[in-house]
């Protein structure tokens, strides 16, 4: 990730003019710094452009958004993940969130960074004198942060505001109104399908993590489908299922910092393990690497509340074996176990282990029955023995967003809803199901694809929305508080606790915006 760098020299000259102008007349402080960087003065070249663009993504790898905090409103909302305790950071996940927390502020505040630089990109690089072709492509870049951000914002909190100037350019931004969500998912479209039209279909390997076509194709379905607008989606999965895409061979590889932005790969969340520490912002000097990985880790090998998987997931694993009678090799990928079963897989064989390659028993205990996660932890190929080894930032493994077997599901469910169980919808489910190594499916029903992608997907930040755009929160966890046993049940839920609190610094700075419901 690109970080845009200020010179000590910039920030001496700077504090020594802060400090001259206190003892000096009005005329002087009338003057213009020249050193300080303006909309005039920076967005003026090319390299001002990719500077531009660089910062709108790197709000992502703040500890604020995918290195940490957005797994709390995502992963640790779901019917999955049984939160330990009761801190602020897991309240969302038993609906018990407050507009006042951290958590909730902090993760709002990173998505509508992206937005923010977004609209800069978009307000000011149209204006430089450039190559036209890169320029096309930057520009592509910055509908698709926008838009995917704010898919990200209406899923999470449905009425949000909708910006799409510069701050400096709204005459009055204190008295922005949230918009109608139909607006907010308009907008999203819109901007996807530009971003279709501007990306390229691949970049260099110095550039590899920047959005292209084929992200923004799929996330544009993925967008559909929510909506259920399924032919559209539909279509739009079809034009990535042309070849460029493919399953990986392996499907642990997927969770590696080793088989990165691979094959299957539309979009993830560029990670790095450079050895910076600190907490907060987007700044140079503060780390990019995978500080979730100790909220997923096993007990004992965190220091925070961390969790446990709920027992239903294991269960789905063993309703069905392999082609050569043996447990679904991703369950070993995604899950840590009391077991000493074992799957032969891609020349090896696949156990539940932990870090520092440790048995349950060698972890944990000889009975144990706690599960918890495996995925994302990364030990087989880095050596970790814990979740912070190196500190915070340890590990350099990317997020993975979008992959083309979730592309290969959402098909199938959006050729379901229109045809059933046709052959179409059975070869795209297949294939995930194949790479598995699991029989194939004669028929299907909705339950199958819904099983499938559990079992697939789990721990990859998809399973809260999966329920929430099926409708099925209410009906899926507030009706099952054992699922959120670890930490206080259900009962704080409330009608529209689906959706986050808005921020209470929001509502206070601004008169026009109103609480969500069930707050």
């Amino acid at each position: 990730m690109y970080i845009i760098k200020i010179s000590k020299r910039v920030l001496i000259v700077f504090i020594g003019m802060l400090f001259y102008t206190i003892s000096c007349s009005d005329d002087i402080l009338d003057q213009t710094n020249p050193n300080v960087i303006t909309p005039n003065s920076f967005w003026n070249t090319e390299e001002d452009a990719e500077k531009g663009i660089i910062g709108a993504y790197s709000p992502f790898t703040n500890i604020w958004y995918y290195t940490r905090f957005e797994i709390f409103t995502s992963d640790y909302r779901d019917d999955v993940v049984n939160g330990f305790n009761t801190s602020e950071r897991t309240a969302v996940g038993y609906f018990s969130g407050t507009s006042e927390s951290n958590a909730t502020f902090w993760v709002w505040s990173a998505m509508y960074q992206c937005v923010t630089r977004a609209n800069e990109v978009l307000f000011n690089v149209p204006n430089i004198e450039m190559d036209a072709d890169y320029k096309d492509n930057i520009l592509g870049e910055a509908y698709f942060i926008r838009a995917f951000n704010y898919f990200n914002l209406v899923n999470n909190w449905l009425n949000v505001p909708l910006i799409t100037t510069p701050i400096s350019e709204i005459e009055q931004p204190n008295l922005i109104e949230q918009a109608d969500p139909a607006e907010v998912w308009t907008l999203i479209e819109s901007d996807l399908k530009n971003a279709q039209a501007l990306l390229p279909d691949s970049w260099s390997a110095d550039d590899v993590g920047r959005v292209t076509s084929g992200a923004a194709t799929g996330m544009l379905g993925k967008v559909f489908l929510y909506q259920e607008k399924y032919a559209e989606a539909k279509a739009e999965f079809e034009k990535v299922m042309d070849g460029r895409y493919q399953l990986a061979e392996d499907y642990t590889h997927n969770f590696t910092e080793a088989y990165e932005n691979n094959v299957e790969s539309l979009f993830e969340i560029q990670l790095i393990s450079d050895g910076n520490s600190g907490w907060g912002a987007d700044a140079p000097g503060v780390g990019k690497g995978a500080a979730f990985q100790p909220d997923l880790a096993p007990k004992g090998f965190t220091n925070q509340d961390g969790m446990r998987i709920n027992e239903w997931v294991l269960d789905l694993y063993n309703d069905e074996t392999t082609v050569n009678g043996e447990m679904d090799p991703r369950a070993f990928a995604t899950l840590f176990f009391n077991s000493n079963d074992s799957t032969e897989y891609r020349g090896r064989y696949l156990k539940s282990r932990t870090y520092g390659n440790k048995t349950y028993a060698e972890a944990l205990s000889d009975d144990g029955t706690d599960i918890f996660a495996n995925k994302y932890l990364d030990w087989e190929y880095n050596g970790f023995t814990e979740s912070q080894q190196l500190g915070w930032y340890g590990s350099g493994n990317n997020v993975r967003i979008l992959r083309y077997a979730d592309i290969l599901l959402m098909f199938a469910e959006a050729e379901f809803m229109l045809n059933g169980s046709s052959q179409a919808a059975l070869d795209a489910i297949n294939q995930v199901r194949e790479r598995a190594d699991m029989p194939p499916h004669a028929s299907i029903t909705m339950q199958d694809i819904e099983d499938e992608r559990v079992k697939e997907l789990s721990l990859e930040r998809t399973r809260y929305f999966d329920l929430l755009r099926w409708d099925r929160v209410v009906e899926r966890i507030v009706n099952n508080p054992e699922l959120k046993s670890e930490s206080a049940g259900t009962s704080a839920y409330k009608s529209g606790r689906e959706y986050i609190a808005i921020p209470q610094n929001e509502i206070d700075g601004n008169p026009n915006f109103k609480q969500n419901p069930g707050y």
